[in-house]
């Protein structure tokens, strides 16, 4: 991807041979986790009130970070760990044409509250984290 027209990139989209990169990658994610229940055997169908997806650039990595809830008894962590990793898939997709060297990462819980326990991760699980 080169720094100016159809390969061009600013710091929250780069654009790719298959169009924008990111904006595609989070459309994918909310769809990823609302249909958790149907690619995840036993989790329960869950009427999502919100998923927000980021994804930023550090150091050259896409950091992918999915934020779900819910109004319900129980917790929305499978819903937001099957958001990022369907957006982190549709990045590799997104640019393989361009390079196959591309590669996925640790995908982590960060936090969660609500359903049995609330739970924080000790480090952020952020890049080198």
């Amino acid at each position: 991807l080169d720094d100016e027209g159809r390969g061009g990139r600013n710091q929250t989209e780069m654009i790719g041979p298959k169009g924008p990169i990111f904006e595609t990658a989070k459309i994918a994610g909310i769809m990823g986790a609302k249909k958790t229940s149907d690619l995840i055997p036993l989790c329960h169908p869950l009427p999502l009130d919100r998923v927000n997806i980021t994804i930023r650039l550090v150091n050259n990595t896409a950091v992918i970070e999915c934020e779900c809830t819910v109004t319900h008894k129980t917790g929305v962590e499978m819903e937001a760990l099957t958001g990022a990793s369907i957006a982190a898939l549709t990045i590799y997709d997104m640019v393989k044409a361009v390079s196959h060297g591309v590669e996925i990462g640790r995908t982590v819980l960060v936090g969660k509250s609500g359903g049995k326990s609330d739970y924080v991760r000790e480090d952020d699980g952020s890049v080198g984290g």
